[in-house]
């Protein structure tokens, strides 16, 4: 007989097998919740592995066609693709030239896999530009918001003009979807998606990324990406850019703004996506290395809680593997 003192509540029935365990689950892993940033570089003849990012490249065209074609095989929802220009200068003039790496490769890629996978393209300026930064410069030195966003509607309609289906709209310009929206509807592109990087913070997760897309970056973004502490500013910037017409919302980074990801997602009428960015990886990747944690275990705990604060999808370096490991 049990004690009278015993629980009659008991929530660990419920945890008592791992049949039961995935029975009751509330939060899942799906490969087609799941998109992979790729970069590819000009002038390079072979992918190169990147020190900051273990198991990421940055690729050739070809290259990069045969891996969106392994991600399209292993369900992914889709690929966003990252351009490295052999040449810059201060108005990032490789983001709208339709022979520029960046739209040669989203060709390319369309070509390959459009059928299969959501392609998508970074605009933003910041691989393009000789300072590193997300928009054309003033003469003071401070980055020109209503001249960068005639910089974001000429690249919105080559990239568009190029195959992408959705834009990654990642500079945090004031009114840079309504601007995008409305270049890409005058150019007949009405049915190109938007997903407008709403939330995205300046953050010191970002290093490893800078190795990827060979940044030139000198000083900071601290005057266009918002401030870590703040988090009501997040929900506001997302009401922004859904006022102006974006399609996706993306909170960035993932796992350190999960509070600002679930204000989001509380709200939001449309999707709500979450970039884990290359620090976070990068640091699953070193403890691991360092026998600190069970690598595959963290990274799927990692992502179970980016989908359990609210994201619809998520954007990881990790999205192929676990994308084959859940098949």
């Amino acid at each position: 007989m049990p004690s009278p003192d015993a629980p009659s509540i008991r929530p660990r029935r419920l945890r008592s097998t791992p049949a039961m365990r995935r029975l009751v689950a509330e939060t899942r892993l799906h490969p087609a919740e799941l998109v992979l940033p790729l970069f590819v570089r000009e002038g390079i003849d072979a992918p190169r592995e990147l020190q900051a990012m273990p198991g990421v490249q940055q690729h050739t065209v070809d290259s990069l066609r045969r891996i969106s074609a392994e991600a399209a095989a292993a369900g992914l929802g889709g690929v966003m693709l990252f351009g490295v220009p052999a040449v810059r200068d201060a108005r990032g003039s490789g983001i709208d030239d339709p022979e520029g790496i960046l739209n040669v490769a989203t060709r390319a890629v369309q070509q390959e896999v459009g059928d299969a996978l959501v392609v998508q393209t970074d605009l933003c300026l910041d691989e393009f530009t000789d300072h590193g930064h997300c928009g054309v410069l003033a003469g003071d030195g401070s980055v020109d918001n209503d001249a960068t966003l005639e910089r974001y509607r000429s690249a919105a309609v080559a990239q568009a003009d190029a195959g992408a289906a959705m834009l990654g709209l990642s500079g945090m310009m004031d009114g840079q979807v309504a601007a995008v929206r409305d270049a890409l509807d005058a150019a007949g592109h009405e049915d190109t998606a938007i997903l407008a990087y709403a939330a995205k913070y300046a953050s010191a997760f970002y290093g490893p990324f800078r190795e990827a897309v060979d940044s030139q970056l000198t000083g900071d973004r601290r005057s266009y990406q918002q401030d870590p502490a703040n988090r009501r500013e997040g929900l506001r910037e997302a009401e922004l850019d859904l006022a102006e017409g974006a399609d996706v919302l993306m909170v960035k980074p993932a796992m350190s703004y999960l509070d600002v990801l679930a204000d989001v997602a509380a709200t939001s009428p449309v999707p709500v996506w979450a970039y884990q960015v290359s620090g976070e990886a990068a640091m699953i990747e070193a403890a691991s290395a360092n026998g600190w944690i069970d690598r595959s275990a963290a990274i799927h705990e990692s992502l179970i809680s980016i989908r359990r604060a609210g994201a619809d999808a998520i954007l990881s370096y990790f999205a192929l593997e676990v994308a084959e490991r859940l098949r």
